[in-house]
């Protein structure tokens, strides 16, 4: 079964509450017939839209092919953070790879926040961006840990985190599920589909040529690559894949390294003022449990909460009572309000939460996996990319020498292993240990 098919209409978004209010934007052609190009990129997510652009700003002949429509997938479904530092704390990363190359990687991370901003300010993308994400914690132990991340961050790093108890959490966020948090106002938060749709009108007017309801159906690597559809091709120079979690079979290379999950959404009727009952700043929140809770309000007054996840390839049935436990965990005086939105996505996952970025021959790269964090470090990979693809690799190079290990047990075992291991870590949340 393909992921591309399993839960979507071809060439149609989902019925999300962005898809409700995305931007006006006239449908790219298919790709029919043969052309040539520097560059064929598959995939019109955040990576392949930031290649694209950079690409053709860059004075290459870029052709971008989506199966689907720009911003299809887990770039135009998700919760819509744009978060600090890579998806891996600072404090991990450290015991991971040490202080001084964790160091870099922060850099990164506050360049690929950057990276978005001035997209979005240079070519006018309406996305409703707005400062500021709060970390917080259901237990004591959990709210400890994140004040011992604040101060290691303004030690160390220079950057400063906002620490609450759970009183002054508690007038942010009315819950009394929280204990306390942090609030990172260097963070911010978005219209995920209007940002996915703001670079492809970026990336076309650049001379890019993109195609959607262009399924690739296979690629032939060598020195001039072919890339396949159903009724046209590409003859290029280079290949870029940009499919994160829906390459499956195209590239098994990537696919033993970034699992796809699904990730689900509802979206309240508005909420008028009870949103304050909420939230009462204009921040995003995610929460410390290992099957995250995340929310924020929309810019119309609806709660947009997401929670739960399911590691097949179909969606539940049922995706509004799916979030609507977990929604109702947390704000509990929610009970009778109604859900009008509720939609799923796929996203990449890797074993160490790093993306994976790689170069699978000498014409061919690859960024994916970004396991939740994809907002801010999927427009950077697309920019790293278009680099490398001009021979100014650095950037490249050292997110690709990020530990990024094959999941155990091949393709057949890792979604058993995968929800497995989600089940316990889940069981640890509910019983608070």
């Amino acid at each position: 079964m393909d992921l591309l098919f399993s839960n979507d209409r071809h060439g149609h978004y989902p019925e999300s509450w962005y898809a409700a209010t995305a931007m006006t934007l006239d449908a790219f052609p298919a790709l029919e017939g043969e052309t040539r190009a520097d560059v064929c990129i598959v995939g019109a997510g955040y990576t392949g839209l930031s290649a694209a652009l950079h690409m053709a700003e860059a004075g290459l002949d870029v052709v971008l092919l989506e199966a689907h429509r720009v911003g299809f997938g887990a770039s135009g479904r998700n919760g819509g953070q744009l978060g600090s530092g890579q998806r891996v704390d600072q404090l991990s990363l450290e015991a991971m790879i040490g202080r001084e190359d964790a160091r870099k990687y922060w850099d990164l991370g506050e360049e690929a926040k950057d990276l978005v901003r001035d997209l979005i300010a240079r070519h006018g993308i309406d996305c409703h961006l707005r400062d500021g994400v709060a970390w917080c914690g259901s237990r004591p132990g959990e709210v400890a840990h994140l004040h011992e991340y604040a101060d290691h961050m303004a030690e160390h790093y220079g950057y400063g985190i906002e620490k609450h108890g759970a009183e002054s959490f508690h007038a942010i966020c009315p819950s009394s599920d929280y204990k306390g948090g942090v609030v990172d106002m260097g963070a911010a938060h978005l219209h995920p589909l209007r940002l996915a749709q703001g670079l492809a009108k970026a990336a076309a007017g650049a001379g890019a040529r993109l195609f959607e309801r262009s399924v690739v159906t296979s690629v032939e690597d060598g020195a001039d690559c072919v890339v396949r559809c159903e009724r046209g091709s590409v003859r290029t120079a280079h290949v870029v894949y940009a499919g994160n979690g829906y390459l499956g079979r195209l590239q098994p290379k990537v696919a033993r390294r970034v699992m796809p999950i699904n990730n689900f959404i509802v979206a309240t009727e508005p909420l008028g003022p009870r949103a304050a009952e909420v939230l009462t700043r204009d921040v995003a929140v995610a929460d410390s449990r290992h099957v995250v809770n995340y929310f924020r309000l929309s810019h119309d007054g609806r709660l947009l909460f997401g929670g739960g996840e399911n590691y097949g390839y179909r969606f539940p049935r049922d995706i509004a009572a799916k979030v609507r436990k977990p929604m109702l965990e947390i704000f509990p005086h929610l009970k009778d309000v109604r859900l009008d939105y509720a939609w799923g996505g796929t996203l990449g996952i890797t074993m160490k939460r790093l993306p994976f970025l790689a170069r699978l021959a000498p014409n061919v790269l690859s960024a994916s996996g970004y396991s939740g964090h994809g907002v801010g470090t999927a427009v950077h990979a697309g920019r790293l990319l278009a680099e490398a693809v001009r021979g100014q690799s650095l950037g490249f190079d050292a997110m690709a020498a990020l530990p990024t290990p094959p999941f155990p047990g091949g393709a057949s075992l890792q979604t058993p292993l995968l929800t497995l291991a989600m089940t316990w870590y889940a069981l640890r949340d509910r019983v608070g240990f």
